[in-house]
């Protein structure tokens, strides 16, 4: 009890400052008050076996914030003094990975339970980067010395179901209370041991509604280059973790405030100061926080298709305008922006690939003539199009017409979709050109006309319409596609072998250094 109350006056004197106390508060269950319903009874076992062969084991980090939050926590963390190789031997189904720091992957079913052992000092020879970033170190150590190497207070307590108690070394309590985000240690030091903490420390800000500790926040801004250094698998895996919250929309607003989204989503910050650009996303991110708080999937290919689609459509009309045919114009457009975002994210493959398809549906929506939406119906990423498209049209890009009549069309019947197409307003006429009939000695014809004849046939089925400019609210008509694809069809078959493996590609995970 003294020892308490000398701690409460002398050792928490200093916010921010790594505190040096080796004993913890100790909180019983009326006063931290969880609900042991909510603990993970995988997350009991592990930390039951590991007590029962002679070790230290308790749930940590995240889960513990959460419990004290009422909220069931979607995952579960342990820390224990035994060794990754001792963890190992006393489950089945047990993986060691990482480089930086090792750690224990226990499996149960599909629930992962993560295992670290409790981490020690951090070495002055660690290996480290220019900038000071820790590259590796497996060092153990004590527990109060692994709630020293946490990133944030109300990350560093320790709960034991066994005992129902929790272990708080930094005033993680007292902040959670306080609904304040704090950094345990100097908080410049902190940034320059792992950048993405401060992508942390926003995405927590965001998702919890807490305010940063003006210490905590101030060197940000200043250091906000050195995630230039991180890995860019890790970058991506903390966007996504970040753009998944369910708070995703707070989240980016959160970057931009802490100077933050520079570099991360190039340009994004101009979109978000274009009025259309700016409806667009807050409604893509919007959805997409509704889904997650609806306990739905989340296609992050989806998700980084709606961030980036207005590069896509700028670079897009760009092309169209030098001269390119709008279908290899998407093309090109989406290589562009992909090849950019790839030097700064680590988008993986498939993500890639799902983004490509959803970009390259968009014009197909607007023929709806003949058989061109049937064969659309069978497309595999429909849905995802379809979605894609409701958005364009929300934000005023498109007219809200071409939407309704697109679900109208998916959820009629045989008949109902045939009078659709039938009684399709006048631009019935918008569709493909008639046929000239040939005429026989076509050497008396110019050259230019001959081309022109034969690609009306191609751009029938292969060329929709070009993107509308954002002023109007009608889509363009199908004809500017023909007659702009009148002029050089030997370019046409060069780019559509260009286009042919857009959507290719097999999954590659990112490999990113695990923390």
């Amino acid at each position: 009890m003294i020892k308490k109350l000398i701690r409460s006056i002398l050792g928490k004197g200093k916010k921010g400052a790594a505190s040096d106390a080796t004993e913890p508060d100790v909180l019983g269950p009326k006063q931290h008050g969880i609900d042991p319903s909510l603990v993970s009874p995988n997350a009991v076992r592990v930390t039951q076996t590991l007590q029962e062969a002679g070790f230290k084991a308790f749930i940590v980090g995240g889960a513990v914030r959460d419990l004290l939050l009422s909220v069931k926590p979607k995952d579960f963390d342990v820390a224990t003094n035994a060794t990754p190789e001792q963890v190992k031997q006393l489950f089945r189904r047990a993986f060691i990975i990482g480089r930086r720091f090792q750690i224990v992957h226990v499996m149960f079913g599909q629930e992962l339970i993560e295992v670290t052992t409790f981490r020690g000092a951090s070495a002055d020879n660690s290996p480290k980067d220019e900038h000071g970033r820790v590259l590796r170190d497996n060092t153990f150590g004590e527990q109060h010395e692994d709630a020293v190497r946490r990133d944030f207070t109300i990350n560093a307590m320790y709960y034991d179901p066994a005992t129902q108690t929790v272990l708080d070394y930094h005033g993680g309590i007292a902040d959670i209370r306080a609904r304040k985000l704090r950094i345990i240690g100097e908080p410049e030091a902190r940034y320059r041991e792992d950048p993405v903490r401060m992508l942390r420390v926003v995405r927590f800000a965001a998702k919890l509604k807490f305010t940063i500790d003006p210490a905590s926040s101030a060197p940000i801004r200043v250091m906000a280059p050195l995630i230039d250094n991180v890995p860019a698998a890790r970058v991506f895996d903390e966007m996504l973790k970040l753009l998944m919250s369910g708070h995703a929309l707070a989240c980016l607003q959160q970057l931009r405030k802490e100077g933050l989204h520079h570099g991360l989503l190039p340009l994004l910050d101009v979109v978000l100061e274009q009025p259309l650009g700016e409806k667009f996303v807050t409604l893509a991110l919007a959805n997409t926080d509704a889904r997650v708080k609806e306990g739905k999937p989340v296609s992050p290919g989806f998700l980084f298709a709606s961030l980036l689609w207005h590069q896509v459509l700028e670079k897009w009309r760009a092309y169209q305008a030098a001269g390119e045919y709008p279908i290899p114009a998407l093309h090109l457009a989406a290589d562009d922006v992909l090849d950019a975002q790839t030097e700064k994210l680590a988008l993986q493959r498939k993500i890639a690939s799902d983004m490509r398809d959803i970009w390259a549906m968009q014009p197909r929506f607007e023929r709806r003539v003949g058989k061109a939406p049937y064969k659309l119906l069978e497309h595999l990423r429909l849905r995802a199009g379809y979605d894609f498209l409701m958005l364009r049209c929300a934000s005023g890009e498109l007219d809200a017409e071409l939407g309704e009549w697109w679900s109208a069309f998916i959820g009629g019947s045989g008949a109902e979709r045939e009078e659709l197409i039938a009684r399709k307003p006048a631009d019935t006429a918008s569709g493909p050109a008639p046929k000239k009939r040939k005429r026989r000695g076509g050497r008396s014809r110019s050259k230019d006309a001959a081309q022109g004849e034969a690609d009306n046939d191609t751009a029938a089925e292969a060329a929709p319409a070009p993107v509308p400019a954002p002023e109007k609210t009608a889509p363009a008509a199908p004809e500017s596609a023909d007659a702009g694809s009148a002029q050089a069809p030997r370019r046409r078959r060069r780019s559509r072998s260009r286009s042919g493996g857009a959507s290719g590609g097999a999954d590659a995970a990112p490999a990113g250094d695990n923390d």
